[in-house]
């Protein structure tokens, strides 16, 4: 049968100072319940990443992956989600064994399942374009039960941001190609010219697989993990379970799935497939990106009371209701407001807030993270 698994374990340490450790972007309501900018009221990532995936599974075969410490808020964001679908890391160990304990959980449950693998961080509409081109990859897996596929979203711009993959030759089902190529975040001539041949998607990090695919492919590629998982499913599920998987999970080599699966399975003609995915995508993982599903006030992305004079090309943010921001003449600027941190920085330097709550680590500890 067809399953699903939300990733959702990052901090969002690029959305800071909202996006704390302890309340991580996938958990806050920034998302417009409308068309993205139309400044409607508001929910979670995370809760728009579950009902996306309902438009093509039902509850009972959508599972979440989250870090440990955000299960009890997770399920309370979640009333849909089965409890027995909600898989928890000890610690973050990177994609490769989040994925692989995902699918290792799900392939106990359904040892024929196909499992697409999707994250918390995306804003996608219209959603029945999603549901379409999720249903497509599935449907690859009929054809070539063994490849792994992933999802490209068709490039509006010459984004530098994303990595790219390029479609080879096409498999016969319709809108899913080989990948020839997979390319990193390329500079502006490059992705103006991939963006001009017309051969090149987005790569969106979402997958769809069979669940004993990527086990095989750890097993090859990545024993140790594999191993790890073996021995974690072999536990009673319940406290042995979750003992076990306390003292394993640590030890595991952290790696992402892109190294540990795909750049393995590339080099094997055909292996791994690519599936278009025509429609508007965010992936809402800085400061910019998520100013565009925002409402627009004055030639500024605004969320919060706020009040703008001569200023422009702002994003600005606040969380507390009683709070009001107020800017004038300020230009091109990133400014969040929140109960303990305000900050303020260029629409240029957005990419260094991780940077910065670095630095206010070493100077405060942690109680600003």
């Amino acid at each position: 049968m067809r399953h699903a698994v939300v990733m959702a374990g990052g901090s969002g340490t690029r959305l800071w100072p909202l996006s704390r450790a302890a309340r991580p972007k996938q958990l806050l309501d920034v998302v417009s319940d409308g068309a993205v900018g139309d400044g409607g009221g508001a929910h979670s990532l995370l809760a728009e990443a579950f009902a996306r995936l309902e438009t093509v599974l039902p509850a009972e075969r959508i599972w979440v992956c989250t870090a440990a410490r955000y299960g009890a808020r997770v399920q309370a964001a979640l009333p849909r989600l089965r409890p027995d679908r909600l898989v928890l890391e000890p610690v973050a160990r990177d994609t490769a064994n989040a994925v692989g304990l995902a699918a290792a959980l799900v392939a106990e449950a359904d040892p024929d399942a196909e499992l697409a693998v999707v994250s918390a961080d995306h804003v996608i509409r219209p959603v029945e374009r999603f549901a379409a081109a999720l249903g497509t990859a599935y449907d690859a897996l009929t054809a070539r039960p063994r490849a792994l596929v992933t999802l490209g979203i068709r490039p509006t711009a010459p984004a530098t941001g994303f990595g790219y993959v390029r479609r080879g030759a096409p498999t016969g089902v319709p809108g899913v190609a080989e990948a020839a190529a997979f390319k990193e975040k390329p500079d502006r001539a490059t992705a103006e010219g991939y963006l001009a041949s017309g051969e090149y998607l987005w790569n969106s990090g979402m997958f769809v697989w069979r669940a004993r695919t990527v086990l095989d492919a750890l097993a090859e590629h990545l024993p140790a993990t594999a191993e790890g998982l073996a021995r974690v499913v072999a536990a009673a599920a319940g406290p042995a379970r979750d003992a076990v998987l306390a003292g394993v999970f640590p030890t595991l080599p952290k790696t992402s799935v892109d190294y540990a699966v795909l750049e393995p399975a590339a080099t094997e003609p055909g292996r791994v497939l690519v599936a278009d995915l025509d429609a508007e995508w965010l992936d809402v993982g800085s400061w910019p990106a998520l100013a565009q599903t925002l409402a627009g006030q004055d030639g500024n992305a605004v969320a919060g009371l706020a009040v703008t004079l001569d200023s422009a090309g702002n994003i600005v943010f606040s969380d507390d209701p009683g709070h009001v921001v107020a800017l004038v003449g300020v230009r091109d600027s990133v400014v969040v407001a929140t109960a303990d941190v305000t900050m303020v920085c260029p629409v240029t330097d957005a990419e260094r807030v991780k940077q910065l709550l670095a630095a206010v680590e070493e100077r405060f500890g942690p109680r600003y993270s």
